[in-house]
């Protein structure tokens, strides 16, 4: 698959919000992710690292509804932009997120991602 091709089922996936078989399907085993925050889950390391940040996320917010763009190809990158109406169960503060993912793929499987918000 080419790396647009790689992108674009990617994103289809989380668009559907099957985000675990876009994960099982893409990302490498050793990927690392990225957050733009301080803390524990700033970085992530394998393929279940992620797994358990993504469970944390989903039992620590709750999801009002969203959107996914995407995907913006360049080179071995690609870059899909999230939305999303939550209440962080912490605050109970309802807020809009809005961010970008940006994913670098090798041989095939998702390598890295890294969070811009």
């Amino acid at each position: 698959m080419t790396i647009a091709e790689i992108a674009k089922d990617f994103t289809e996936l989380l668009k559907q919000g099957d985000n675990e078989s876009a994960a099982e399907k893409y990302n490498a085993d050793d990927i690392v992710s990225y957050e733009a925050m301080e803390g524990p889950m700033a970085i992530a390391r394998g393929k279940e690292a992620l797994r358990q940040k993504g469970q944390w996320w989903q039992e620590n917010n709750e999801v009002h509804g969203g959107s996914v763009e995407g995907p913006y190809v360049n080179g071995d990158q690609f870059a899909v932009r999230f939305k999303f109406d939550i209440t962080p169960k912490a605050t109970g503060e309802r807020v809009t997120m809005d961010e970008v993912g940006l994913y670098t793929v090798k041989n095939g499987r998702i390598a890295e991602e890294r969070f811009y918000y």
